[in-house]
């Protein structure tokens, strides 16, 4: 007989439609309580299924010495044991990290899940699943607001992304351990889980335990808010995008804010259009900056200014223009080029972009992820491994989808209104054989169109800010 906790994971997968019948999973294990709970709860499941496991997939990410050593036997013992496939993937976090110029949390996490959904495609799996809880979904809500988030970041962990499905969501920590100690299974304890230092850890340890003592609901209380914030940011987002069309228009250097189409939205729509409006012109934004330049846009003087990190906005008129800002507009942004891995992420650092390359088999064409602003999907077999992802380069040329021949990047952008300014930080994806991909987020190469998708797909996203 299943056990109550098996019944509400099997229920949390198909009313989440988190995988289906012929799907292999694997499993992301890292020795945690979380994850190998998730490893039992889904062997119960997997007899009366239609899906299979796959095998267990751990990632040592060579930061804690011998403790994490011992994690990844551990996690090999245990698949041994259950007669599941394994495999260890060793990462360089720490080498990423100086590349990326990003944190140490944040270059583990972009190789971690680079890693694993190699594996999980070597494996033969379609989905990888993680062993995220209700907690976890808690603390990134909390951190996100402390941070100053707005709701498109309160949408927090997402039960699916891509390859990726989360289905302990609904799940306690507390419960996961009780179900372990019933059944006589052991884990492995983390000791950079004490480290307050570390922000994440300060809240589980600290912070949440104080609330709960006040608010014993508050837990699934804030796991609830995030599904509702990120429905509610999904259609914030389709109306704003509907909006920008009368509000939003391409001037010469940049792109222009009509302040009486912006007056007359409500104050949700109007922030996204502007941020819309910023990210055009090649900028970045927080919520401070938002405002600032919806005060300037509905109430503020002609001739007044702002200056967003080399973005200069200016009013003028009854319309706000965003460009290069006096001094910063001379030159392009530095001539860049990163490899783009597949699967993987490169952060651009000379723009403030993540790039993503995936992959996807099957009928269904991609939407982009919750936090990706654009997205395209490209047939896996006409594209010649390893990527690159580049700023324009001098003659540039390729076949648009569904134009009728070769074109000149650069009359591309003119006829698609591209302001100049923002030329120079757009993201060429190339192949091997330099053929351009993408534009991102104005054009597929015609050679690259999708037109069997049961082939394989690359499906390349782009993100604008930091990862």
């Amino acid at each position: 007989m299943l056990s109550s906790l098996a019944r509400r994971v099997g229920r949390a997968i198909h009313s989440g439609a988190l995988w289906g019948d012929g799907d292999a999973v694997a499993v992301a294990l890292s020795g945690g309580a979380d994850s190998v709970a998730l490893v039992a709860l889904l062997e119960e499941l997997a007899p009366r299924a239609r899906w299979r496991l796959a095998g267990l997939l751990h990632v040592h990410h060579g930061l804690r010495g011998a403790e994490a050593d011992a994690d990844a036997a551990f996690c090999r013992a245990l698949a041994a044991q259950r007669g599941l496939p394994f495999e260890q993937i060793d990462v360089d976090v720490k080498s990423e990290q100086v590349r990326s110029g990003s944190s140490l949390e944040s270059a583990a996490r972009r190789l971690r899940y680079a890693a694993l959904e190699e594996a999980a495609r070597r494996m033969g799996a379609t989905v990888v699943a993680t062993g995220h809880t209700v907690d976890d979904q808690a603390e990134t809500v909390l951190l996100r607001l402390f941070r100053g988030a707005a709701l498109r970041g309160a949408g927090a962990i997402r039960p699916r992304r891509g390859m990726f499905v989360r289905p302990l969501l609904d799940c306690r920590r507390a419960e996961l351990r009780e179900y372990l100690r019933a059944r006589g299974l052991e884990w492995r304890e983390d000791s950079s889980n004490v480290d307050r230092a570390i922000p994440r850890n300060r809240l589980r340890l600290d912070v949440l335990p104080a609330i709960e003592a006040g608010w014993p609901g508050a837990v699934p209380a804030l796991a609830r808010f995030a599904r509702t914030a990120a429905d509610d940011e999904a259609w914030l987002t389709r109306q704003a995008a509907e909006a920008a069309a009368d509000v939003i228009r391409t001037a010469a250097d940049g792109v222009e804010l009509i302040s009486e189409g912006l007056r007359r939205l409500p104050v949700p729509l109007a922030r996204r259009v502007v941020r819309e409006a910023i990210e055009r012109a090649g900028g970045t934004a927080n919520a401070a900056d938002l405002d600032r330049v919806l005060r300037l846009a509905v109430s503020g003087r002609d001739g007044q200014q702002l200056d967003l990190r080399g973005l200069g906005v200016v009013r003028r008129g009854d319309a706000v223009r965003l460009g290069p800002a006096r001094g910063t507009a001379a030159g392009p942004v530095p001539v860049w080029q990163y490899e783009l891995p597949v699967p993987g992420e490169v952060h651009i650092r000379e723009t403030g972009v993540t790039v993503r390359a995936s992959y996807q088999t099957g009928p269904e064409r991609p939407g982009p992820s919750h936090d990706a602003d654009a997205v395209a999907a490209v047939q896996a077999s006409a594209v010649a491994l390893p990527l690159t992802v580049r700023s324009r380069r001098p003659g540039d040329r390729f076949t648009p989808l569904g134009a009728p021949g070769r074109r000149r990047l650069q009359d591309v952008f003119v006829d698609r209104k591209i302001p100049r300014g923002v030329r120079d930080r757009i993201p060429i994806v190339v192949d091997a054989e330099g053929r351009i991909v993408w534009v991102a987020a104005v054009a597929v190469a015609e050679r690259c169109r999708v037109r069997w998708p049961e082939a394989g797909m690359v499906i390349l996203e782009i993100k604008k800010g930091t990862s």
